[in-house]
């Protein structure tokens, strides 16, 4: 069993009986959970265990959508599986681009595939509530979690240091929250530990106010996080905030008008230098099976969202889904170590072309299952319309099983070292300060004779490259659509793939699109808000 999901699972068990609902998570950004069951109360947090399984609370929250798995939603008016944070981010992230569709029609999901949602879409609700809960989490523990408290409960000084690095973790989830708010929906409302709990409407800032809250929360925390590759595995460390900085500071044109690239580089060096983790000298694929905590991946996973068949409640979420609904056709349900397919996730064709080479020497991260599969989508309802990905699997990699086919044990890389090595070639190709031209080079042909593809030299070095290289290495790891904006290749028709736009051959659509709409019912809980242009 993987550690830090022990801790998550005994509190999963502590608190069954739990409901945290989010109810208006606008009107009442700092939602304080219900005391009906004593959580996070004054005689809840008499156990010098507590605090631990408050923290395991913010971090599970990134892959189950409830205290029961699927059964105790935390969001109101959406089930526990199409509330898991992981499963929206990859609804986000990859639906919306050429790497993936997803033949299900539920509700407003069709949406998704074509850039055509609107504000009423429930998808869109969740992922904006969910940040929102896991924020209010935060804010909460981190009031609960004062020296006065602390004091006044007469927490031993052991205790206390432990405690400080909890409420640095929180800071970090609370700000990587930010980030997916800021990233998807621009100007949003801030909350913190200071603000009052209770009804009242908070004020919604510009997305670059919110990009300069995440920036110097970021850099505090760096002085009060555990040292790079000292916290458990699937704990965050000195080098997610740095991880999470530069991302930012990558995006930073996107997000403020301002070009950051130089200090990305920066951090991008110091990262790849300094930090202890390395690119794992093992195939690609094992990156992404059932034991990528223990075969070598996991020294490149700066932030893993940790997953455990035995630990974790039933869920469709998470991993869970990323794997059954990626399966489907004449797959072989077993052979990814699962227990079925749903039949949903499937690349298009467009994505496809980034990997020419078919042969038995190809690029192996090229993971394609074609039999049976047409290249082409005719039919968006159709399974076997479009190639199937077998990136991830629920098998071990020495071929063995996991520890159970319904609830994998695969982990989601959500910061991996490779992608620092990407971005700090990204910097150099756009001039960045700092940025070595040769040894952007030379850490992406690291990446590359890792996956048997060939080398290339500065002369292939050029934006379109790195767009399609970075697909290449982090496909279905959600970082799509953010990719294609800062490239300009998002909305507009510069770049179109099948159904964009919602015509098979695909279709140039309007640049407001690269914000997402604020959700209708967060502009009805809070009328304060101002909905974002064009929607």
């Amino acid at each position: 069993m993987k550690l830090s999901f022990k801790y998550i699972s005994y509190f999963l068990l502590l608190v069954l009986g739990l409901n945290l609902t989010l109810t208006s998570c606008t009107s009442d950004l700092d939602v304080t959970p219900k005391d009906d069951d004593e959580f996070l109360s004054e005689t809840f947090f008499q156990d010098p265990a507590s605090y631990k399984q408050v923290l395991a609370k913010l971090y599970s929250g990134l892959f189950v959508g409830g205290n029961d798995g699927d059964g105790k939603p935390d969001i109101s008016g959406i089930g526990g599986d199409f509330s898991s944070y992981l499963r929206l981010l990859f609804v986000m992230q990859e639906f919306t681009t050429d790497e993936a569709i997803i033949a299900w029609a539920d509700g407003t999901l069709p949406t998704m595939n074509t850039q055509k949602w609107a504000p009423a879409n429930e998808f869109l609700y969740g992922v904006y509530s969910r940040a929102f809960y896991e924020i209010s989490l935060s804010n909460e523990f981190l009031r609960q979690t004062t020296d006065e408290k602390l004091d006044a409960r007469a927490v031993d000084a052991n205790l206390k240091a432990e405690i400080a690095n909890f409420r640095a973790e929180a800071r970090f989830l609370r700000a990587f929250s930010y980030y997916n708010l800021m990233d998807l929906f621009g100007n949003v409302p801030i909350t913190t530990e200071n603000d009052p709990v209770g009804f009242y409407y908070p004020e919604q800032k510009t997305r670059a106010e919110v990009f300069a809250f995440i920036e110097s929360e970021l850099k505090d925390l760096d002085a009060s996080l555990v040292a790079s590759k000292a916290n458990e595995y699937g704990r965050i460390d000195k080098t997610a905030a740095k991880f999470l900085l530069a991302q930012i500071y990558l995006n930073a044109k996107v997000y403020t008008g301002t070009e950051m690239y130089g200090e990305a580089a920066k951090l991008a060096t110091d990262v790849i230098n300094n930090s202890g983790y390395t690119i794992a000298n093992v195939p690609y694929k094992n990156l992404f099976a059932a034991d990528n905590n223990t075969n070598g991946a996991q020294s490149e996973f700066i932030f893993p969202i940790v997953a455990d068949g035995n630990a974790i409640r039933p869920t469709g979420g998470g991993m869970s889904f990323i794997l059954h609904a990626s399966i489907g056709g004449s797959m072989d349900a077993a052979a990814q170590g699962m227990d079925g397919g749903w039949q949903g996730i499937r690349t298009r064709k467009e994505f496809v072309s980034l990997f020419p080479d078919e042969t038995a020497t190809a690029d192996k991260r090229g993971t394609f299952y074609t039999d049976g599969q047409n290249l082409s989508i005719t039919n968006v309802g159709t399974f076997t319309d479009g190639y199937a990905v077998t990136k991830f699997t629920n098998v071990k990699s020495d071929g063995s099983k996991a520890q159970r086919n319904d609830i994998p044990d695969t982990d989601f890389p959500m910061f991996r070292l490779s992608d620092m090595y990407l971005m700090y070639a990204e910097c150099a190709v756009r001039g960045a300060a700092g940025a070595d031209m040769g040894t952007a080079v030379g850490y992406v042909n690291q990446l590359r004779t890792r996956a048997n593809a060939t080398a290339i030299t500065a002369g292939n070095m050029n934006l379109n490259f790195i767009l399609d290289e970075r697909g290449r290495e982090l496909f279905w790891e959600c970082h799509r659509r953010t990719d294609l904006i800062r490239f300009g290749k998002f909305t507009g028709g510069d770049k179109v793939w099948e159904w964009k736009g919602g015509v098979q051959s695909g279709s140039a659509t309007a640049s407001y699109r690269n914000l997402m709409p604020i959700p209708a019912t967060a502009i009805q809980a809070n009328p304060t808000l101002k909905q974002n242009t064009g929607y």
